[in-house]
């Protein structure tokens, strides 16, 4: 096909354009003694002679200096005698100047048996130059990765190079002259000859198209590849076929989906750290997790721990045919599903056999990954078999379990499913679901121990705190503890009876959390209670409690000090430091006592003062903690307002009023409470 076009009436004819054109082949011809007989037009433009010029005149007088007479004769006599004479000889251009020209010479006889020389002639540069982009095209082409192929405008292959010999895994000969159907069928065949028409109709260039197929190498797989289509033409703009250049782009593009893969997954674990651990809850912190996995991980989420650690506390490890007890604390799901209902409710109490998956989890404490699970495995995955059944109607397909392991302890597992995803959990689903649980666990055994601590703390300070006191004489009395529901502090009361039928009352708090806050506020309690005894005024008691408190390490407490004598109808008050106790009166009046001196127990070295203020009949005196009315958004003087006025506006009982004011001030606090409203009697 190439170099010739074909007519409507089949009739053959020299297409112009092509490689002679390029290289302006001239044709001169000599008789036996040396003149010029033929002068072609593309000579003229070689060596600038026109024909009436050249004609007749010697080519050695005429185009030969007489540096290279000598050798020019040589090979013009060499010729003559019948041999041929090929090469690079230097002739004088018609301007003076000398021109490296290409030869190939002949003898030719006319049909009287005259010898002539024909000689044909170009111009060496161009010669060298097209023999340079020849060979570099050809290296390029034989020795590129890049797969190229060549077709005609029918489509069939004329030439193909090895690395496309290799990708296709077949020789040239077994493609030349076919189409890609007839030798490739499991590609896209009909998507590559929609593109190959349309650059031979266009001429535009279609770059980095991509096909997934299958070659002749024999792999069963499909493989990725990049595909570019150019239109060849010839100088003169004739359409002379296609090339096509082939890049197998398979392992890029895994590359990229593993690249891709480990973004999502580095996303999902910064996630993670942003939303796993917000509390100390235990269960809030299950939910997190769960939320987290879903749907970035998995269709379906469930956490579950074990329920010696929600429970007790504590850890203890599955024996070999020992069944296992989780509490279920979160379920997930990224749609709407049923297979939620078939996960452990919320809550309650599962048991699982030794041969169960998650029981092997928490035994063995590695992750166990089912990447295709069929009904033997759904038994064992399953509680039971109607969630079983709910599970298989829901499409879970893929299944993997991780332990919640935390200080080399095994706390619970993160049970993962896939029902709409349908690619199956593989070993880097398996890497990323171990970080998640690794962090979360580090997080739920955080709030394992705290709840313990908590638990003990609390129990301490309730086990220090009197029981509800009785009325004493002349006095009503209600109090309340309220913890907060974070950590524990130092907040205690207590009502103490001395001589004389009067009644002292304290309120105080010790700075710290926790167990060693509740330890401080036991010693300073009971040391109270044994000073009471001596009836000392509230300022010696609270002198003595200094000292206390200094002996107690870095212990810090403030407290109030009260000491009513309703038969009086009068009231002794001393603060460490402490917020000052509210009096309202019979009539409504409200004074927030300001008592003078007086800096928290453990600070040492100042006096503390004495404040004595009437409490008539139907007095209210109220003693608290700052965590009734402190709130981090609004000034403290904004809690005292509301306390004072709520406690003004209310003539109920006062067990009524103390709840009344934890439900208006603190429903629920993050700073314990202490409460002691006192009501002398009418």
């Amino acid at each position: 096909m190439h170099g010739y076009a074909t007519g409507d009436d089949d009739e053959i004819t020299a297409a112009p354009g092509g490689l002679l054109d390029l290289l302006q082949v001239a044709a001169v011809v000599v008789d036996s003694d040396g003149h010029i007989g033929l002068w072609s037009p593309e000579a003229e433009q070689l060596l600038g002679y026109r024909a009436e010029e050249a004609l007749g005149r010697r080519t050695d007088e005429l185009l030969v200096s007489p540096d290279n007479l000598h050798r020019a004769r040589q090979a013009f006599a060499q010729v003559r005698s019948g041999a041929r004479w090929a090469g690079v000889f230097p002739m004088r251009h018609k301007d003076g100047t000398e021109r490296p020209v290409e030869f190939r010479t002949m003898r030719l006889r006319d049909r009287d048996g005259q010898i002539h020389i024909l000689s044909l002639v170009t111009d060496a540069t161009t010669v060298r130059r097209v023999e340079r982009d020849l060979a570099l095209s050809h290296s390029l082409v034989q020795q590129t990765p890049v797969g190229i192929a060549v077709f005609d405008n029918d489509l069939r292959w004329v030439g193909v190079n090895p690395a496309l010999e290799r990708i296709n895994g077949l020789p040239e000969e077994d493609v030349l002259g076919r189409r890609v159907g007839e030798v490739l069928p499991f590609l896209d065949v009909e998507a590559i000859e929609s593109r190959m028409r349309l650059v031979l109709a266009s001429g535009r260039p279609l770059l980095d198209q991509q096909n997934v197929g299958r070659t002749a190498t024999g792999e069963r797989a499909d493989r990725a590849f990049s595909e570019s289509y150019h239109r060849i033409e010839d100088a003169e703009g004739r359409v002379l076929g296609l090339a096509m250049s082939i890049i197998d782009v398979t392992e890029r593009q895994k590359a990229a989906a593993e690249v891709s893969q480990a973004r999502e997954h580095l996303s999902v674990i910064a996630d993670a750290g942003a939303r796993i651990g917000t509390t100390l809850d235990l269960q809030q912190t299950a939910r997190e997790l769960a939320d987290v996995a879903v749907p970035q991980l998995a269709d379906l989420a469930a956490v579950d721990v074990l329920e010696a650690v929600v429970a007790r506390g504590t850890t203890t490890a599955v024996t070999e045919d020992a069944q296992a007890e989780f509490r279920a604390l979160a379920v997930a799901a990224g749609y709407l599903t049923d297979a939620i209902h078939a996960a452990d409710p919320v809550g309650e109490l599962a048991t699982y056999g030794p041969t169960r998956i998650i029981t092997q989890c928490v035994r063995e404490a590695r992750p166990i990954l089912v990447e295709r699970v069929d009904s033997a495995m759904m038994r064992r995955i399953a509680r039971d078999s109607h969630a079983a059944q709910t599970l298989r109607a829901a499409g879970v397909h893929s299944y993997l379990a991780v332990p919640l392991v935390a200080r080399g302890e095994v706390l619970g597992t993160l049970s993962l499913y896939r029902t709409v995803n349908t690619r199956p959990f593989d070993e880097q689903d398996g890497v990323l679901a171990s970080e998640l649980a690794a962090r979360a666990a580090i997080c739920v055994d955080n709030a394992r121990l705290y709840g313990r601590e908590r638990t003990a703390a609390l129990t301490l300070q309730r086990s220090l705190l009197p029981r509800t006191p009785v009325d004493h004489e002349g006095l009503d009395i209600a109090v309340r503890y309220l913890p907060a529901l974070s950590e524990v502090g130092g907040d205690w009361y207590d009502v103490l009876p001395l001589s004389g039928g009067r009644t002292g009352l304290i309120v105080g708090d010790v700075m710290g959390k926790g167990v060693q806050a509740a330890a401080v506020m036991g010693q300073l309690s009971t040391a109270t209670r044994a000073l009471a005894r001596l009836d000392p005024s509230p300022a010696e008691l609270l002198g003595h409690l200094d000292d206390i408190a200094g002996s107690l390490g870095d212990a810090i407490a403030t407290c109030v000090y009260a000491v009513c004598d309703p038969c009086r109808g009068t009231c002794e008050l001393s603060s460490a430091g402490h917020l000052p106790p509210v009096v309202i009166r019979p009539d409504g009046s409200a004074d927030l006592l300001d008592i003078p001196g007086g800096v928290p127990l453990g600070v040492g070295g100042v006096p503390f003062g004495t404040m004595a203020v009437e409490l008539p009949p139907g007095s209210l005196l109220a003693l608290y903690t700052d965590g009734l009315v402190e709130n981090r958004t609004e000034p403290i003087d904004a809690g005292l307002d509301t306390m004072t006025r709520l406690l003004q506006s209310t003539r109920q009982s006062l067990e009524r009023t103390s709840d009344m004011l934890l439900g208006a001030l603190r429903p629920e606090p993050d700073d314990d409470v202490a409460l002691l409203l006192a009501r002398t009697h009418d």
